[in-house]
């Protein structure tokens, strides 16, 4: 039996960011539980919009005509067993970056099913505010909500918390925690 694979999607420009060393903890949970964590750091990826033509909805194999980034990122979710977005919340939602990426996903909703049914789902988020409301976080939370309903992938755990400097959330315990049992669950553990 193949080890379960997990993608994880950092959405910050920080490479230690507060989001990032959540999603690094989470993938020591992948690995902990068998699993193989493969990351793709979106800030530095040249990624482009979705141009809205619809070509990937005529191809069988979830595939966007646009020759970037976004290829690699296809290729490693078409064998994922698992999908781990972690972003910063910046002005009351998800990063540019992840937003991005996401709007690129519209691919894998291609003309023979859901190409995300199934794949279990994690999210990742810091924010500056102590209050997930006021703070943006949950806009972030319910589109990640819908988006993953729709498409019949669930989502199996969220972390989430305030930070402000780069590393800061490393001093929280408690969320690291749920970090590391987040990527055990992504793998199936």
């Amino acid at each position: 039996m193949a080890a379960p694979k997990v993608v994880i999607t950092l959405g910050s420009p920080r490479e230690k960011g507060n989001s990032a060393m959540l999603a690094r903890r989470a993938a020591d949970g992948v690995r902990d539980a068998g699993g193989q964590a493969v990351t793709f750091a979106l800030h530095g990826m040249a990624i482009r919009p979705c141009r809205a033509c619809d070509a990937c909805q005529r191809t069988k194999d979830y595939r966007c005509l646009q020759v970037d980034d976004m290829a690699a990122v296809y290729a490693a979710l078409r064998e994922a067993d698992g999908l781990l977005i972690a972003s910063p919340v910046y002005w009351f939602t998800l990063s540019a970056q992840t937003k991005l990426f996401m709007d690129r996903l519209y691919a894998f909703v291609g003309p023979s099913g859901h190409g995300l049914a199934g794949k279990r789902i994690g999210i990742v988020l810091t924010y500056g505010d102590a209050d997930p409301f006021s703070s943006g976080a949950v806009n972030a939370l319910r589109t990640c909500q819908d988006a993953f309903r729709y498409v019949g992938a669930p989502i199996v755990g969220m972390v989430y918390g305030t930070a402000n400097a780069a590393g800061e959330i490393a001093a929280n315990a408690g969320l690291m925690d749920e970090a590391f049992t987040l990527g055990r669950t992504l793998a199936g553990a």
